[in-house]
């Protein structure tokens, strides 16, 4: 017996309905980036090597699937490596190229390699899958879509302003209420490391840090002692363990606590002119929130950092992200080249629909009509019929065999098929249709016309 095929782990099969639901997600976000106005590119699924390895820590390096070269890849191994079974060495031999982790270092690539047909400041968005060899999980995949957008070129605070709406806008569109748009700016935590004296540990701190809604602030101040991070540094990190209340009195907190780093202020300004312009645009759906202990892919950003929480009856992760880098495009040689730019998690975002039954009714729109096949005269009048019904936008088809009528009607039932419509001889010389309601089993013997204006009256 012949085993069962399987798909590798970490990847899914997407059937029609779960496909119509992600376009619902994709048109959405498309929409709102086209109205933001955001340019579409696109990359190469894979990319070469050197373009992706060393761009995100060792950690992102060995989730990055590498593609073995072509041909007799062996023969042009590294010998010494493949006897001393040093899989770092061999890699670089055998392999070219990868495929891309994320959608931000190759759009770097290409701002890098446009750079002379590009009119910047440029505002591109991308939606592209994208490939990681990490341990599969709930709402995380080894193949995955991500939904980006980007401006390079500017340094306006504005453009972090419009990213919260753009945020606020598809959220809204998707009628998901209850969304909280934390930010924090990477200044803020220089500033923060440098007042405890640990600038030298700012990784090890911020990474402490990050965890104290998790493991608490007792954990918090361990991990960091772990670190080297004296207790008379720690001892001045207090007001940060129970700093809350509004954005503003968070901002006027942090203006005593980091009032001898100027970068820290600096840091604190920024945020204050995105918090203000925000209060005075006001947002419809999702409420913006300073989050001091965020601290997103540090080494990545240098200015605000963004990530999106679910409402909170849904247990889920971050369902988007981003912040501003003031140089990802100095790795290819292009400096001084400011971005910002964020990103959607599709699937997360997919899964809070589904878990909160936010998915429109129409968003499976099927076929609406099913003609009936009694044989080929019978076929071929209807198949003008349905033509007629498509340019009217009406979705309809003709079931392709000669089968019983009983075999054709199961089938519109278990496609969900609102009407089917039977043609003999009697409607063929009266050219007429006779048109059933599958759910209230009404029949009607109408025109084209009358055909047309029932079924869009009704659908």
């Amino acid at each position: 017996m012949a085993q069962k095929p399987s798909i590798p782990k970490g990847t899914r099969d997407f059937n029609p309905e779960q496909v119509a639901k992600r376009n619902y997600i994709f048109n959405t976000i498309r929409g709102a980036f086209q109205t933001f106005g955001f340019q579409p590119i696109e990359t190469p699924s894979f990319e070469n090597s050197s373009t992706l390895m060393g761009k995100y820590g060792d950690e992102g390096d060995r989730l990055i699937f590498k593609i073995l070269n072509s041909g007799d890849f062996l023969a042009k191994a590294n010998a010494q490596a493949y006897t001393e079974k040093d899989s770092t060495k061999i890699t670089a031999s055998i392999s070219e190229k990868a495929l891309r982790y994320d959608l931000t270092v190759p759009f770097a690539r290409y701002v890098v390699q446009h750079q002379n047909e590009i009119e910047f400041p440029f505002k591109r968005y991308q939606i592209q899958p994208v490939w990681r060899a990490d341990r599969p999980q709930k709402g995380r995949f080894r193949e995955f879509f991500q939904c980006d957008a980007d401006v390079v070129g500017s340094k306006s605070l504005w453009q972090e302003v419009e990213f919260i709406q753009l945020y606020d806008t598809v959220f809204s569109a998707l009628k998901l209420e209850g969304v909280t748009i934390k930010i924090n700016n990477r200044k803020i935590l220089s500033g923060i490391a440098e007042v405890i004296g640990a600038s030298d540990k700012l990784i090890d701190f911020t990474v402490a840090l990050d965890k104290l809604d998790k493991i608490g602030e007792e954990k918090v101040k361990e991990e960091m002692l772990g670190k080297g991070i004296s207790e008379a540094g720690i001892s001045k990190l207090q007001p940060l363990f129970t700093l809350s209340g509004s954005f503003e009195s968070q901002i006027e907190s942090l203006k005593s606590i980091l009032s001898t780093s100027e970068e820290g202020l600096k840091g604190i300004e920024e945020l204050a002119f995105i918090d203000a312009a925000i209060s005075e645009l006001g947002l419809s759906t999702a409420k913006l929130q300073l989050d001091v202990t965020l601290a997103r892919g540090l080494n990545y950003y240098t200015g605000a950092i963004f990530e999106v929480s679910a409402p909170e009856t849904v247990k889920m992760g971050s369902i988007g992200g981003g912040g501003r880098y003031d140089d990802l495009t100095g790795i290819f040689g292009l400096k001084d080249v400011s971005g910002v730019g964020i990103s959607f998690g599709l699937d997360r975002i997919y899964l809070v629909l589904e878990e909160l039954g936010l998915f429109p009714e129409t968003v499976n729109k099927n076929v609406e009509v099913l003609f009936i096949n009694f044989g080929d005269k019978e076929a071929l009048f209807s198949l003008k019929a349905i033509k007629a019904l498509r340019k009217n936008g009406i979705n309809a088809e003709l079931y392709p065999d000669s089968a019983k009528m009983k075999k054709q009607m199961n089938h519109a039932n278990k496609r969900e098929i609102p009407f089917v419509v039977l043609v003999g001889d009697e409607e063929i010389k009266a050219y007429q249709f006779t048109l059933k309601n599958m759910i209230s089993g009404e029949q009607d013997k109408l025109s084209i016309e009358d055909l047309i204006l029932k079924v869009k009256e009704t659908v």
